[in-house]
C-alpha cells in the first residue's frame, strides 16, 4: 500500500511556481495576482482563505483578501465582482463558498468573468472541461488526476466509481477520468445518495473516488484487494477528548480500508494540500493568459 502524499506533491508544485515567478521577477515581468472575497466570519472559510494568502506570499504572488461583513447585500457583492472583473492587476480571483444565505450563489458565480475564474466553477469554464477545451479546471478535481499522475497510477481501463455527484468535485472528476489522456480513459460509474447497491458498484471498482462527506462511510468489505481510494470527503467529528474539541477524518473507514488498497490518500494530507497548490497553479495559467 502506497499513501498518495498530497502534502508533499503540493509543496512540488508550489516550488516549480515558485521558480517560475522568480523568473519572471528577474525579466521585470508582473507576478501573478490573486484576489480572495470572504463574506462573513465561517470558520473554515477563514482558515482555508488564511492558507492561499499565506501559500500566495511563499511563493512570490501578490495576494489581496477582500473581506465584507455577514450582513453585505447581494447587490454590493456584485459590484465587488465587476471591480475585480475590470482590475487589470488582478490575475484570477475566487469567491469563498459558502455565501451568507440571503445571497444568491449562483447569480454571484456567474457574474465572474470566466478569464479569472481560477476556481473553475463559471458554466463556460465547466462546458470547456466536459468538452476537452483549454480552461480552468475546479481545483480539487485538477488536483486529484494531478495526484494520480505524478504516482503513475494506472487508470486506462480501469473501472471508477465516483461517489458523490457536486458540481465542484463528483461531476468534473467523473467526466475528466473518463476523458482520452493520461490520467484517464477509464470507465466511470457516478453514484450518490439515491444509487441503489452502492456497495457491489464499489466492489467492482478498481479506483474509488469518494467525495460525500459522510465520515468513514467507505468500510473494508466495500472494496476490493488492490483498490485505489482516493478520499475527497473532511469533516470535523466533535471530540472532547482532543485539544481543539474535534478531530478531521474523512469518507474512508482508513484504518481497514487501507489493509486492502494498493494507493490511498489521507485525511487530512491527501486532496486538501493539493487544492489549494492547483488553485495556484489556474492563477499562473491565467496570468499567462492574459499576457499573451
Amino acid at each position: 500500500m502506497e499513501i498518495l502524499d498530497g502534502k508533499k506533491i503540493s509543496n512540488q508544485i508550489k516550488e516549480e511556481i515558485t521558480v517560475e515567478v522568480a523568473q519572471m521577477k528577474e525579466r521585470g515581468e508582473k507576478v501573478p495576482h490573486l484576489a480572495a472575497v470572504l463574506v462573513g466570519n465561517d470558520g473554515a472559510s477563514l482558515t482555508y482563505v488564511g492558507s492561499k494568502v499565506r501559500s500566495c506570499k511563499k511563493i512570490g504572488f501578490e495576494s489581496t483578501l477582500i473581506h465584507l461583513p455577514e450582513e453585505t447585500t447581494e447587490e454590493d457583492l456584485l459590484k465587488q465582482v465587476h471591480q475585480l472583473n475590470n482590475d487589470p492587476a488582478i490575475d484570477g480571483y475566487i469567491v469563498q463558498l459558502p455565501l451568507p444565505k440571503h445571497i444568491d450563489e449562483e447569480k454571484v458565480l456567474m457574474a465572474v468573468d470566466p478569464d479569472k475564474d481560477v476556481d473553475g466553477f463559471h458554466p463556460t469554464n465547466f462546458g470547456k472541461m466536459a468538452l476537452d477545451m483549454e480552461t480552468f479546471i475546479s481545483a480539487t478535481p485538477f488536483g486529484i488526476m494531478e495526484l494520480l499522475k505524478r504516482y503513475n497510477v494506472d487508470t486506462e481501463g480501469k473501472h471508477t466509481v465516483v461517489i458523490g455527484r457536486s458540481h465542484i468535485v463528483g461531476r468534473p472528476i467523473s467526466i475528466l477520468m473518463s476523458q482520452k489522456g493520461k490520467p484517464g480513459n477509464s470507465t466511470v460509474t457516478l453514484a450518490h445518495s439515491r444509487t441503489q447497491n452502492l456497495k457491489e458498484l464499489t466492489l467492482q471498482a478498481d479506483i474509488v473516488i469518494s467525495a460525500l462527506g459522510v465520515p468513514r462511510f467507505l468500510k473494508a468489505d466495500m472494496v476490493k484487494e488492490g483498490v485505489v481510494i482516493i478520499d475527497v470527503g473532511i469533516t470535523r467529528v466533535a471530540d472532547d477528548t482532543k485539544e481543539k474539541g474535534y478531530y478531521i477524518t474523512g469518507d474512508v473507514d482508513f484504518d481497514n480500508v487501507s489493509k486492502k488498497a494498493s494507493f490511498i490518500t489521507p485525511v487530512p494530507g491527501g486532496v486538501g494540500p493539493m487544492t489549494i497548490a492547483m488553485l495556484l497553479k489556474n492563477t499562473l495559467l491565467a496570468r499567462e493568459r492574459h499576457n499573451n
